[in-house]
């Protein structure tokens, strides 16, 4: 995996430690960074990304696995500071990180607002501000379903719906690794579907599980959870055998 970094980042989050795992992918061309981080990520980035020998200012590209906040929150920071940088999207994507289109997480959001009561309602709310607040950012380049990029030894993107529709994992032929967004999490050692209760089409999500197992994969990077240590088409079958039941 030697052309593939993890940049695992741990910060605080409504009180509580997280860690997300943004990845940088390199040849002797390009650095690649694949996903962003919440709003003002911009200093962790730089300080991971420093931390493995590479400055900021190298970074080539951008690509963005789907408009959630923790991973589109600090691009139009990263564009402003270094507006080299070309970022990457799903074209269903694109319209929802420019800011054309209202974010699915906030109407999401907006349609739980009637069964709530009082105190989670004011939560619901100050979640949808959050999520309004988030500035746009302009997309240089879409990729559709099962193109393959030509840097790094080729990227291939592959379309995993479910958790959102524009979603987009990342397989990586030369190193047999799937950068797996937020397609499948890593918890307790264990691969499982990112939030349930968010998820926008869970059939979709376990298609989408089911999918990968069309990969040849060693090597699985989550974006929360970090690298996967273990046999990677079986914890992808028993994921989907255990939403079967």
């Amino acid at each position: 995996m030697n052309n593939c970094q993890l940049l695992d980042i741990e910060f605080e989050h409504n009180g509580q430690n997280q860690i997300i795992t943004p990845v940088l992918i390199q040849d002797e061309q390009e650095n690649i960074l694949v996903d962003c981080g919440y709003p003002n990520f911009l200093p962790y980035l730089e300080k991971a990304v420093q931390q493995k020998g590479i400055s900021f200012e190298s970074i080539t590209k951008l690509i963005v696995t789907h408009h959630d906040m923790d991973h589109i929150g600090s691009l139009a920071e990263i564009k402003r500071a270094y507006p080299h940088i070309t970022i990457i999207a799903y074209e269903l994507e694109k319209p929802y990180i420019e800011g054309a289109k209202t974010s699915l997480r906030i109407e999401q959001a907006k349609s739980t607002l009637g069964e709530l009561q009082d105190e989670a309602k004011n939560q619901a709310e100050q979640f949808i501000r959050f999520l309004a607040s988030i500035e746009p950012a302009p997309v240089d380049q879409t990729v559709i379903n099962d193109e393959c990029l030509p840097w790094c030894g080729g990227i291939q993107i592959v379309h995993t719906p479910g958790h959102m529709p524009g979603h987009i994992s990342l397989y990586l032929p030369s190193s047999k690794t799937l950068i797996a967004g937020d397609a499948v999490v890593l918890e307790h050692g264990k691969l499982n579907i990112a939030n349930p209760q968010f998820t926008m089409d869970m059939e979709a999500a376990v298609s989408s599980v089911r999918r990968l197992l069309d990969f040849e994969i060693e090597r699985i990077i989550c974006y929360h959870g970090g690298l996967f240590h273990g046999n990677v088409r079986q914890a992808l079958q028993d994921l989907v055998r255990e939403y079967k039941s």
